[in-house]
């Protein structure tokens, strides 16, 4: 059983090269396929004797493709070869390839045609400067143009379209390739099983947001709420690339033998960008600063967060809060799902939450936050829609009168005489989906100004967002499932143009998302469990079929804009669906997981994928939200997401309470985790500003960990994590890569804990295994049962040499929650600790790097590994004047060779700009 480490890293795994063997590209994708239907299209069927690698038994002749007709500098004119056509719709004769840079590095490669959609997201489009370069060189053979992407360095070619298969329509365009290793990372939003991507075998994985819970209990390739054309690829060397696809139509890619991939879209351009590296970290550094840096989250945001689906009403959240508070379990949010609102409309309170403000105003005397829940969709006979379509506030609407659903439409009178296209999500009756596209501006200021008058009644601090692919229910369904729910009405259900000439809704192929979704069923559209894509936002500049993988980016944008604004503090945005550049406006967490062993699983690979995404912001529902939780998977979890960024327990309706206050030893782990956490808080608010600061992640994998530097002054402070994953497990197997390691859980705390593959002891009542990496100074602070609280309490440090007696860190401080517009004029402090010691004595340099005007607590504990022999208590000296070093709280262990420095007011941070601990051992 491999291990399943997750760090708090930056540095990348070591990739070997693999073989390679031509794939096949399917001509066949839809379901039922037959050989007469396959020949039809000229392809070729071949049927595979032993079908364990997935191959397609219908796929393309050689020769799909263009060739060269003409060059003019970095601009190529493509011509439709005279290979065989495109099986879904005719191809365009000409397309132009065009070639830029960005910085000097940053290659991007643009195949298209000129007046074609465009995404209307804004990319800062920047990059982080590099000595690394990317060329673009071209080739043909047979009548077949082909490009190649090669690192001039090493001369490596990263991306290599020799395979064939280039095709350009206007609904169908793809795009394959032979990668340099099979070791490639990211493309989502899926349930991946591993972080890694199989190339064994052809696997096909949709990318179409939609209201899809991940189903961890086998493999599963069904698209999720998100949509990340975004992946890293470690080449044979260790030199490492990202490459991102710019398209935000509905798409998917195959990974196929070879190692090879196959891109496929139905709308848009190629338009693609190479990122160089050459390091992991530099390759994240450079697609962050093009889309976008994550957001710095207010401070009480990295604390822990209660949430349920189906309490009965005020005083159940009352109960539950109650229970985990008096229960000594550090907690800082309380969160309110759809039970809060008036038969589940936005901006209302139900009767059973009567006296909601009061206590969300008790809470915050307990220096505790909330956050409620909102969806999109809006009640058609609302006083909200009302409000909306007097100040001009655009929904999403049908293209053309024709195609309103009258029947429903006349029941509103506010929205009869529109194109407004209603559907049926939680509300009793028909819902609007606001335009958050609207060039006019007038919609974004309707949806802030509803929020302030909400928070003028219920004072919230974040917001989570949800149902925001848009989710809308029943779509195509003669029969909906709420026509059998009690709790909502027989709305009619939205339908879409099925005829044939709906392009739309039914193009002629209709990706991954409907072939696999429809379960080899005839009832799946793109438009399953959402709207109509015949649709169309800001007054029919933007075609819905175009634009739907952006909605939950843009409703992101406008609620924070809105949070902060009716607010007044920066606060947290958490939303459902997400697309590149969502992490500068909100975190996301893993969507309607299961209690089950599989699903904690791949909540560790999801967190990680999303730092690589850009948002590291994550977290699962923990515990699971989907079924009964039970007391050992429970108390694992919160084990495990007390090291996630977004920590939150969640349930669903229906199912018993499981926060950690209903099982003992649930609630024991949870309080020893949630102490460790709120510890080390300090450090993990330190990474999040390095990652919006610098455009880093705050989580990574030990694969990724693999191709370390050896100067361990180099090497950011780290944290290895190796969760408890699975059932009965009272030990961990895990593999420490080659450094110096130090226990900081239970077993041998304070310890150096050899390299290599280890078993160690991992009982429910330990924390789970957990380690500091050598070298690493990480900054942390006196724990209590709020962040806001702990943030008052000492600073502490905790000191883990390398062999060579030395270690370094940082500390980034603010006020916790003022908006962050520019970090050149942000108020925040900066702190550099280095960390030197000999066999005679030791100094710990303290530099203020940036001087913030927040008020700081003093540094009262400095904790030292590895200590080699005992101090003189005496001698310390802080810039050259004696210190009074408190022997009564402060200890030498000569068996486990930790130093434990603890005296009140010790340092004071603000004191010089450069502060200097120096102190001597005992003479022997």
């Amino acid at each position: 059983m491999k291990p399943n480490l997750q760090y708090f890293s930056l540095l990348f795994l070591l990739c070997v090269e693999p073989g390679i063997a031509g794939p096949r590209i399917d001509c066949l994708p839809e379901p039922s396929g037959n050989q007469t239907v396959c020949e039809s299209r000229g392809c070729i069927w071949n049927p595979v004797d032993n079908d364990i690698d997935g191959a397609p038994w219908c796929y393309f002749k050689d020769g799909v493709g263009y060739n060269l007709a003409s060059q003019i500098g970095s601009t190529y004119i493509l011509r439709k070869n005279n290979g065989p056509r495109n099986p879904w719709g005719a191809d365009f004769e000409n397309i132009q390839l065009r070639t830029s840079t960005i910085g000097g590095s940053v290659l991007n490669v643009k195949i298209g045609v000129d007046g074609r959609y465009e995404p209307p997201v804004d990319f800062p489009r920047e990059t982080i400067s590099t000595s690394e370069t990317l060329s673009f060189t071209t080739a043909s053979s047979d009548d077949l143009f082909w490009f190649s992407v090669i690192r001039n360095s090493t001369n490596r070619k990263i991306f290599d379209t020799s395979l064939g298969g280039l095709i350009f329509s206007d609904q169908f365009l793809q795009l394959s390739t032979y990668l340099p290793s099979e070791n490639m990372y990211g493309w989502g939003e899926n349930a991946h099983q591993s972080l890694k991507h199989n190339f064994s075998r052809y696997l096909t994985w949709g990318m179409l947001a939609r209201d899809q819970p991940p189903n961890s209990g086998n493999l599963d390739t069904m698209n999720l709420y998100g949509v990340h054309p975004f992946y890293m690829c470690l080449e044979p060397d260790g030199n490492a690339h990202g490459v991102f696809i710019f398209n935000s139509n509905p798409q998917e890619v195959t990974t196929a033998p070879g190692p090879s991939l196959i891109y496929r879209t139905i709308g848009g351009n190629l338009d693609i960008y190479f990122f160089p590296g050459p390091t992991p970290a530099l390759v994240t550094q450079q697609y962050l600063a093009f889309i976008g840096k994550p957001f710095l989250p207010s401070y009480w945001a990295l604390g822990y967060q209660l949430s349920r689906y189906g309490y009965s009403g005020l005083d159940e959240m009352k109960q539950r809060v109650g229970a985990v508070r008096d229960a000594g379990i550090p907690l800082d949010i309380a969160v309110a799902d759809i039970d809060y609102m008036n038969r589940y409309k936005d901006f209302s309170t139900n009767d059973n939450w009567a006296g909601f403000e009061d206590y969300v105003k008790q809470m915050h005397g307990w220096n505790m936050k909330m956050i409620p829940i909102f969806d999109p969709a809006v009640e058609a006979d609302y006083l909200p829609f009302q409000r909306a379509m007097s100040m001009g506030a655009k929904f999403i609407e049908w293209d053309d009168y024709s195609q309103v659903q009258q029947d429903i439409q006349k029941l509103y009178p506010m929205a009869k005489d529109t194109k407004i296209m209603l559907g049926v999500v939680w509300p009793d009756h028909h819902v609007g989906f606001p335009d958050f596209l609207d060039s006019t501006g007038k919609t974004q200021a309707w949806w802030r100004d509803e929020l302030e008058l909400y928070h003028s009644k219920l004072t919230f601090d974040g917001i989570w967002i949800d149902m925001n692919e848009p989710a809308n229910f029943g779509t195509n369904e003669l029969h909906p499932w709420y026509f059998d729910d009690n709790d909502h009405p027989n709305d009619a259900p939205l339908f879409c143009p099925t005829n044939g000439s709906n392009q739309w809704d039914l193009p002629l192929f209709q990706t991954h998302a409907v072939y696999y979704y429809g379960g080899n069923q005839n009832n799946a559209y793109l438009s399953s469990k959402t709207l109509c894509l015949t649709g169309v936002q800001n007054n029919g500049s933007y075609r819905f079929y175009d634009v739907k993988n952006l909605y939950g980016l843009t409703e992101a944008i406008q609620t924070q804009a809105a949070l902060m604004d009716v607010t007044g503090k920066r606060g947290a945005v958490v939303s459902r669906s997400t697309f590149p550049s969502a992490g500068r406006y909100a975190g996301h967490w893993l969507g309607d997981n299961t209690a089950r062993w599989e699903d904690l699983r791949t909540s560790v690979i999801g967190a990680q994928e999303f730092n690589l995404f850009g948002i590291p912001y994550v977290g699962s529902d923990v515990c699971g939200f989907l079924g009964q939780s039970n007391e050992e998977l429970c108390l694992r979890w919160q084990q495990m997401g007390a090291f996630h960024s977004f920590f939150r327990n969640h349930n669903t309706l229906g199912e018993p309470a499981q926060d950690p206050a209903v099982w003992p030893s649930v609630a024991s782990a949870t309080k020893t985790a949630n102490l460790f956490r709120y510890q080390y808080l300090p450090y993990l608010f330190s990474l999040h500003f390095q990652a919006s600061q610098n455009g880093l992640t705050v989580v990574q994998s030990r694969e990724i960990l693999q191709n370390a530097t050896e100067r361990c002054e180099e090497i950011p402070s780290s944290i290895l994590v190796a969760p408890v994953l699975y059932q009965g497990a009272v030990t961990t197997n895990l593999y420490l890569p080659n450094d110096v390691w130090y226990s900081l859980f239970d077993y041998k705390y304070g310890s150096q804990i050899d390299a290599g593959y280890i078993i160690v002891p991992s009982p429910t009542t330990y924390r789970i295994p957990v380690f500091v990496r050598g070298g690493s100074a990480v900054p942390r602070q006196t724990p209590t049962t709020t962040t806001t609280m702990s943030r008052h309490n000492p600073f502490e440090l905790l000191v883990a040499p390398c062999q060579m007696g030395r270690a370094v860190g940082v500390l980034y401080w603010d006020d916790g929650q003022k908006i962050v517009d520019s970090f050149d004029t942000h108020d925040f402090h900066q702190f550099n600790f280095n960390y030197n010691s000999t066999s005679s004595g030791a100094q710990l340099t303290i530099s203020r790097t940036r001087k913030g005007t927040v008020v700081l607590p003093t540094m009262d504990i400095i904790e030292i590994f590895n200590y080699p022999s005992p101090p003189n208590f005496r001698s310390f000296t802080l810039n050259g004047s004696t210190v009074n070093i408190n022997v009564q709280s402060s200890t030498y262990s000569g068996i486990t060779k930790t130093l434990y420095i603890s005296t009140k007011n010790l340092i004071d941070l603000t004191s010089s700009d450069v502060i200097s601990l120096v102190w001597s051992n005992v003479l022997k």
